[in-house]
């Protein structure tokens, strides 16, 4: 399909940013809106604020929100106590299961809360969404046996997560379209500083209050920022028809950039998420004590936040999937030219810093690179049916790594090997993607 930047305005631009979402009479507001809605894709495309007030509060409101979402990178911790404590009769890979299914609905859930997004706007999945991430916090701290921690922390909190995630980042791309990949790439740094400060609050509440409470106090802290993201977060776009089907276009799955970037990101998911669930446990298998491990994983996050905000400034400039190919390749050789031969404190700690500098530019800049090969009316709907598709990826990659970690007998080559291998295939076919927008490799896309 066409460069969404090339698309040519139809109407007049607002004279200054301000005008474009201050309050005018009545009449008027319905006859642009109605406008808007009848010409179409193109011309909604002039009119991005890229910045203002409601623009950068829906950017502090949606980081508020993927603070909350953190804890999706920080299961390692509750993977470590659960296997010391509550399930401690089960095998890793079968613990990894509730992880896995976490992020399974929630990426999986995409495909109909980002159609929802388009129809209805953002907070009619908001709000209830966080009602049920409060809810299922609260029941997984009284949580003992598998089963329970399956359906509470696996099913309720992953949907919880979904219903919190896609609004947030296509409400962004409403607002912004030069500096879309650096708002975005903000307000998921707040799932990286989720994932640093989750982990330290449980390291330090466990063993003085107990697991119960010290779940209960996070959840306690996500009500606030629940509360925040619920008055800030908007979007720009007027719902669209009722009318429109929930299910998305098959156009959709003819766009050959946009096919081949969600297979390259299928492949980069599939690994990405299995050193976060097993580096605690495998800091434990080269002699680091329990309370150090919790602090790998904030390490893991702490990277995390630098990939999820400088890449994005950079990628404005220098194009989105020229940020996102390299960096996948750039993760897959770190775990197989560093990982394989972390055995000190201090290699894991450079290992897990910059692996997750490199997989939070990747996880900031999958929705940049959707939105850009995407009509804005879509985002939504594109959005969700890439996190969808990748959700078979997430929900497959911790029980596999755990299954290879099983058929080594407790030795962790075989799966940083399949770790390695999966990230470079992945940045290949996002790099077909970006030739297949443009054919010069050089050209910034």
């Amino acid at each position: 399909m066409g460069d969404p930047e090339k698309a040519k305005p139809i109407l007049t631009a607002p004279s200054s940013v301000e005008d474009s979402f201050s309050p005018t009479p009545t009449s008027r507001s319905s006859a642009t809106t109605v406008a808007a809605v009848e010409c179409g894709p193109e011309t909604l495309e002039h009119a991005y604020p890229d910045g203002g007030a409601r623009a950068w509060l829906t950017v502090l409101g949606s980081a508020a929100f993927l603070i909350c979402c953190g804890q999706l990178t920080a299961f390692g911790v509750f993977e470590t106590w659960y296997s010391e404590h509550q399930l401690q009769n089960l095998s890793a890979s079968t613990i990894s299961w509730i992880g896995s299914i976490q992020l399974w609905v929630l990426y999986f859930s995409g495909v109909f809360l980002g159609r929802i997004f388009d129809v209805y706007g953002p907070h009619v999945i908001l709000i209830p969404g966080s009602v049920i991430l409060l809810l299922s916090t609260m029941i997984t701290s009284v949580c003992t046996r598998f089963y329970q921690f399956v359906i509470v922390q696996g099913l309720c909190t992953g949907l919880a997560y979904g219903m919190l995630f896609y609004p947030c980042f296509a409400s962004i791309s409403t607002h912004f379209k030069k500096y879309r990949a650096t708002a975005v790439g903000i307000a998921i740094a707040g799932s990286g500083l989720g994932g640093v400060v989750f982990p330290i609050i449980y390291r330090e509440l466990f063993v003085r209050i107990g697991f119960g409470w010290s779940v209960r106090l996070s959840g306690f802290l996500m009500l606030a920022l629940c509360v925040l993201g619920n008055a800030t977060v908007t979007s720009r776009i007027p719902p669209a028809s009722k009318r429109r089907p929930l299910l998305p276009k098959m156009d959709t799955f003819r766009d050959a950039p946009f096919v081949t970037f969600t297979a390259g990101s299928f492949l980069v998911l599939f690994a990405l998420f299995i050193p976060s669930t097993y580096i605690a446990n495998y800091s434990l298998s080269k002699g680091v004590s329990p309370a150090v491990s919790y602090y790998i994983v904030s390490a893991f996050n702490a990277g995390g936040i630098c990939g999820r905000i400088l890449p994005a400034l950079l990628s404005d400039a220098v194009g989105r999937f020229n940020i996102t190919a390299p960096s996948a390749f750039l993760a897959g050789v770190l775990c197989l030219a560093l990982w394989t031969f972390a055995d000190s404190l201090p290699v894991i700690f450079v290992f897990a810093v910059l692996y997750g500098c490199f997989t939070g530019a990747l996880l900031a800049m999958q929705i940049p690179c959707v939105t850009q090969i995407s009509d804005i009316e879509e985002v939504g709907t594109r959005i969700g049916v890439l996190y969808s598709i990748d959700s078979f990826a997430v929900l497959a990659g911790g029980p596999a790594a755990g299954a290879v970690l099983d058929l080594g007998h407790g030795r962790y080559e075989g799966m940083i090997l399949l770790c390695g291998i999966l990230h470079i295939l992945g940045s290949a076919m996002i790099l077909w993607a970006k030739l297949r927008v443009k054919p010069n490799i050089l050209a910034r896309v």
